[in-house]
């Protein structure tokens, strides 16, 4: 069965990643065999009939071919984006939708769904929230603390790849745990 998986921020081309400027100093020796382990940790969380709906700043100051050959080496049957405040060039590319924000709802095993709340920027409240929806975020790079209900999806989160609601849920039973231990 295809699964539905979550990312964010994932900055394709963007050199100051790399580095401490905007705080992050992602692993790589250089902006190429960062882009390069991005595909390739995508490609193996994201089978090719998977749905994926990235949550923004695909890439950033890449040239648009680059960024279109990026995307087509992507598994991913559906990809969707809810646009980041650096999509100008990932906007422009072949998804299967773009929006700001998105409701999203994932099919659970027991056959009911789950409701999300999908935005490039993380919020205190969201629609659904009272009827159970998740939120899930980037831009934050990991700088906020989620809550039992919301969390970051960016790749410096999650090991640089995109991930399903089912490791979302370890990561916001954590968060419960760390809000009922403060």
């Amino acid at each position: 069965m295809p699964k539905t998986h979550f990312v964010a921020d994932t900055h394709w081309a963007h050199q100051a990643v790399l580095g401490l400027r905007l705080g992050l100093n992602r692993p790589f020796a250089t902006i190429e065999e960062h882009d390069e382990a991005l595909i390739a940790n995508w490609n193996a969380a994201v089978g090719r009939e998977d749905t994926v709906w990235h949550l923004g700043d695909f890439c950033y100051r890449c040239p648009e071919p680059r960024a279109r050959e990026i995307f087509a080496r992507l598994n991913g049957r559906r990809r969707f984006l809810v646009r980041g405040n650096h999509d100008k060039i990932g906007s422009r590319l072949p998804w299967d939708g773009v929006v700001d924000v998105a409701r999203v709802l994932v099919p659970l095993p027991d056959g009911t769904v789950q409701g999300i709340w999908c935005s490039h920027y993380a919020h205190r409240v969201w629609p659904g929230q009272h009827r159970g929806d998740l939120h899930l975020y980037g831009h934050s790079h990991g700088s906020l603390p989620g809550t039992a209900t919301s969390t970051d999806v960016g790749v410096d989160c999650f090991d640089f790849r995109p991930v399903t609601l089912a490791e979302i849920r370890v990561r916001l039973a954590k968060n419960a745990a760390r809000e009922g231990g403060a």
